[in-house]
């Protein structure tokens, strides 16, 4: 990651978090910055509580710093969750546009209306840098079977974000709480068939392959780092930046 640059003249690879009310989308940024600035950070406001509304509010653009003076050239942007029901939640129409760079940072969600046009946050002329250049899917192990309205908008992002040819992966966030052996260990993932089960269930929901869902243990708890968390955590972040590098080389 300290080495990367991306191929095109994209100063950042954008990466868009999506998923459900409350299954680590705000952690994981945390934790992402966390392995990078080598001790444990809280820059996303998260939620430890269970609610089915969702924490994050607005569209956030958060940038992940490399030294004093420069920024990693990468940039998650964490949004409202999607619930369960119409007119909850984030809107899936908002969610297409900020796949194609049209919502601008710090746009607050509403979860009665989409971001209009004449609407002063819409960027009505992105750049290739506005734009998402990789769309992850996050949900957590622990939670039961996806809602149908829930997954059905997740299907209708998908669909566009297919359109678009946008590269998109799956987080499986919370791997502790499903697996007794994980939770003592997390060198086990790979070896958990109950794991290994809720894997197959967020790929045949989605339709995503099994090898771009990726398994990760948010900080949660902890004060200090661990570095097999860390190497979860990175493997994750390595595919999405590549995927996004590959991208955006054919923009």
């Amino acid at each position: 990651m300290k080495n990367f640059q991306p191929q095109s003249e994209v100063k950042a690879i954008r990466v868009l978090l999506c998923g459900p009310v409350g299954v680590g989308k705000s952690s994981l940024i945390n934790s992402v910055n966390s392995v990078l600035q080598g001790r444990i950070t809280n820059r996303a406001p998260a939620s430890n509580t269970t609610s089915d509304q969702s924490f994050t509010k607005k569209y956030k653009t958060y940038n992940f710093k490399k030294d004093r003076e420069n920024n990693y050239p990468f940039v998650f942007n964490d949004i409202m969750g999607l619930e369960d029901g119409d007119e909850r939640g984030i809107r899936t129409d908002d969610i297409i546009l900020a796949l194609k760079g049209h919502v601008m940072d710090g746009y607050k969600f509403k979860s009665s209306s989409s971001l209009s046009a004449d609407d002063p946050d819409y960027i009505s002329s992105p750049s290739i840098s506005d734009r998402v250049h990789v769309l992850v899917y996050v949900y957590s192990a622990d939670s039961p079977q996806m809602k149908p309205s829930v997954l059905q908008k997740m299907k209708e992002v998908r669909e566009e974000a297919s359109d678009l040819e946008i590269p998109q992966l799956g987080i499986l966030s919370h791997i502790d709480k499903v697996c007794s052996e994980t939770e003592s260990d997390v060198k086990n993932v790979y070896m958990s068939k109950d794991l290994n089960e809720k894997m197959n269930d967020f790929s045949s929901s989605l339709g995503i392959p099994m090898n771009c869902i990726l398994p990760v243990k948010n900080y949660s708890h902890e004060t200090q780092l661990n570095p097999d968390i860390g190497t979860l955590i990175l493997n994750a972040l390595k595919m999405m930046i590549d995927f996004g590098d590959d991208y955006i080389d054919t923009l």
